[in-house]
């Protein structure tokens, strides 16, 4: 089941109040950019963050977001305190996106 559009746009909301969303659709899921920075990916209308050593003590729970994917940590994307704690960390965890030339 791929991610719709409502739930990717729902999720871009709930991150808007951090800085400057945008959303990729890429092969029915989708990539969520804050800042230029990927920091969520949507599949199956869930959301998923890579696995970082300074995101463990905030987020618990793992899946897989598809199939032969590594594991990565679920993220609820309506606990306000959770997105709180963690998009500040991912913010300056992850790199801008590499431009593809």
């Amino acid at each position: 089941m791929a991610t719709t559009k409502e739930y990717a746009d729902f999720v871009c909301e709930q991150t808007e109040k951090f800085g400057t969303v945008k959303s990729r659709k890429m092969f029915g899921e989708y990539m969520v950019y804050l800042n230029d920075k990927p920091i969520f990916l949507v599949c199956d209308n869930s959301v998923f963050v890579k696995k970082l050593p300074e995101i463990s003590g905030i987020c618990k729970e793992c899946g897989f977001p598809y199939k032969g994917a590594k594991e990565h940590y679920t993220v609820d994307i309506e606990d306000s305190e959770i997105l709180n704690k963690l998009i500040p960390v991912l913010e300056r965890s992850i790199p801008t996106k590499k431009q593809i030339k």
